[in-house]
Formats: structure tokens, C-alpha cells, sequence
């Protein structure tokens, strides 16, 4: 037991380090890593071997590698949306629990836009003819239907030009995150606080269509 209290402490710890990367930007150790690491999709890059051992085992937690209770950061964060514009499209967790990179993998590797922001996106226009959905060659008619079910997923985001987005720590958004909170939680080997309307939907053995049907149901939409 005192292994496991001190290795969940460390993870916790490590943890920290994580949301920091997300809620403090401007924070001096930030610019550091970034001078280092170089910034890939609004986050210092991974890095490789090069990276220090330190940073190496916060990318694991970032990323769920290798890591007890697997992607178990990433499913606890999630951003409150105001102008989109420090939110990505397609890789951040902004609908629900997971990237619209993985719901609808197949849209994202045939987009040319695939490294553009949730403003940006808004802004091109995401209704029907929108420019959003610009493609490197013509769709397949099941493709179509894809665009189809992503264009009602987008149906009613609406976006808060006069705000910047906000990440939030799904267990406690009150208070954020805190060592003890997610060491405590660790040690319970449960995730704590999940909305069902934002985690029940999204799962890889549920179709596709069923997941956004009872998303859209959860939210009386």
C-alpha cells in the first residue's frame, strides 16, 4: 500500500505540471519549455529522446501512455468555449469527451484544414456549403454522410466572441486542480465528477450515429 501511496502521489504530482501547461501560458517555466521543445497544436512538443526524463513522463500522463487508468487527464479536462480561437478543431476534446479527430478520423485525414482552430473553422463557415469542409479529392457518398452527422454535431455551438476559452477540471471546476484532489481520486482507481451527458455516448464499440443520436438527446436537442 505504501508503494502504491507513493507512486499515485508522483503521478499526481507529474499531473500538475500537465494542467499548467494548459491553464498558464504565460507563466515563465511555460516560455521555457516552449524554447526548448518547440509548440505543436498550442502545447510543448513531445520531443522524443531528447527530451528530458521529466518531461518524457508527463508526456506519458498527458498522452495516457503507459500509464494505470490509461487516458484517465485527458478525460477529466475539457474546455469551456468562448471565441474558439486557442481551441483545435479537430484534435482538442471541445464536444464531449473525445477529439472530432477520432470520431470522425476518416473526415480529419482527407481535411486540408486540419491544424485550424475552432474559430477558424467558425469563422470559414461550417453549415452545408461552408468552407470548412474543404477535402483533397471527392468524398465517397458514406463520406458525404460523415460531413452530414459532424455539420449536426456543430448544429448549435455557439461561440462567445468576447471571451477566450477556459479549461476546466471536470472533477472540480470550482476549485481546479489540485495535487490532493487527484491523488485522492487516483487512489479510489475511479474517475470522479464525469458529466453523462458529456462521457456516456462516446464509446469506440458504440456506432457512430447512436453516440451523437444520445448526445443530441442529453442536451434536449
Amino acid at each position: 500500500m505504501g508503494v502504491r501511496r507513493v507512486k499515485e502521489f508522483n503521478i499526481a504530482l507529474l499531473a500538475k505540471w500537465c494542467w499548467r501547461c494548459l491553464v498558464d501560458r504565460e507563466g515563465l517555466w511555460f516560455k521555457v519549455l516552449l524554447s526548448r521543445y518547440g509548440e505543436e497544436k498550442g502545447r510543448p512538443r513531445e520531443e522524443g529522446r531528447m527530451g528530458s526524463a521529466w518531461w518524457k513522463e508527463i508526456v506519458k500522463i498527458r498522452a495516457g501512455i503507459g500509464v494505470e487508468g490509461g487516458s484517465w487527464f485527458e478525460e477529466n479536462i475539457s474546455k469551456r468555449l468562448g471565441n474558439g480561437f486557442n481551441t483545435y478543431f479537430w484534435s482538442d476534446c471541445w464536444v464531449g469527451t473525445v477529439s472530432l479527430r477520432e470520431i470522425f478520423r476518416r473526415l480529419f485525414d482527407l481535411s486540408v484544414h486540419q491544424n485550424l482552430t475552432v474559430g477558424a473553422m467558425h469563422a470559414l463557415g461550417w453549415s452545408e456549403d461552408g468552407e470548412a469542409w474543404r477535402w483533397r479529392r471527392c468524398l465517397f457518398a458514406w463520406e458525404e454522410e460523415l460531413v452530414v452527422e459532424i455539420r449536426n454535431l456543430l448544429s448549435n455551438i455557439t461561440l462567445q466572441d468576447s471571451e477566450t476559452n477556459t479549461w476546466l477540471w471536470r472533477p472540480d471546476a470550482t476549485v481546479g486542480y489540485t495535487v490532493r484532489g487527484v491523488y485522492q481520486m487516483l487512489m479510489r482507481q475511479e474517475i470522479q465528477g464525469h458529466d453523462v451527458a458529456l462521457t456516456a455516448p462516446w464509446h469506440n464499440k458504440v456506432p457512430l450515429k447512436v453516440s451523437i443520436c444520445v448526445w443530441r438527446l442529453f442536451r434536449n436537442r
